[in-house]
């Protein structure tokens, strides 16, 4: 696991001059945990729902980066399901801003072929919520560009957990034969079943751990971990981080011959 902070990074000319060549060796899908917004906030003197604003709006950049960077798929760690553990003010505020940002962008994000999915339980997420989330998935449904995935309440535990019970149900009803269970059949059944496992999994913030973000689908992930407060997470900086990525030797647990 690497770690960096933003004085480390070698100078980038441009964003495009540090993106990976167009040979494949760059991360094709990139998760990120977006840490630091109330950080950033607090050491304006401002409160942490500022920094939640700034921190969407650099999402923003960064979507529209992915196409000439060469990610097709990007996945963003939005509301945890230990977030709920905030104040009612900040997480009334987040949901607030969740809304915001869907019914904000989401003619935009359509318009440029961005294709959303929100992954993570909605069970608890006001329905409100939820209906412009479905809403915005299928206004977005036939795009292809870039595929945008959202955590939002998710949590890795709770997502093998949830798909463990769905894999169980259909043992149960005769559909699945235990036998036939292994690592393969797990994936199927969760959220992110129908895209790839990420290449490359960036935490802003200075923290060196995972949170419980795609446990299952990281095993084999390279880790980033930058000093950067999310806010200010530029796209040259997120395009440095791709192009050292295509320098790593990546042998899935085997030995080059």
């Amino acid at each position: 696991m690497a770690r960096r902070t933003s004085d480390s990074l070698a100078p980038v000319p441009s964003a495009a001059s540090a993106a990976p060549e167009a040979d494949g060796q760059g991360p094709r899908h990139v998760a990120i945990i977006m840490d630091g917004n109330g950080r950033w906030a607090t050491m304006r003197g401002r409160p942490r729902l500022f920094g939640h604003h700034a921190g969407a709006r650099r999402v923003r950049e960064i979507v529209e980066s992915c196409p000439d960077l060469g990610v097709k798929y990007l996945t963003i760690f939005a509301f945890s399901t230990e977030n709920w553990k905030r104040t009612q003010v900040e997480v009334a505020g987040l949901m607030s801003l969740f809304r915001r940002y869907i019914i904000r962008e989401s003619r935009q994000l359509r318009d440029e072929g961005v294709r959303v999915r929100f992954i993570g339980d909605r069970v608890r997420l006001d329905p409100k919520l939820v209906v412009l989330m479905d809403e915005l998935e299928q206004m977005t449904s036939q795009n292809d560009l870039v595929h945008l995935t959202i955590a939002l309440n998710y949590g890795g535990r709770d997502e093998v957990a949830r798909a463990t019970k769905r894999l169980a149900q259909d043992v149960a009803r005769g559909v699945l034969n235990p036998d036939d269970v292994d690592e393969e059949t797990l994936p199927k059944y969760l959220d992110t079943c129908v895209l790839p496992d990420p290449d490359l999994v960036i935490r802003t913030s200075g923290e060196a751990r995972i949170s419980n973000f795609l446990l299952w689908q990281s095993a084999y992930a390279e880790y980033e971990f930058v000093d950067t407060l999310w806010p200010d997470f530029t796209r040259a900086e997120f395009a440095c981080l791709l192009s050292s990525y295509g320098t790593r030797d990546r042998r899935f647990g085997a030995v080059k011959a």
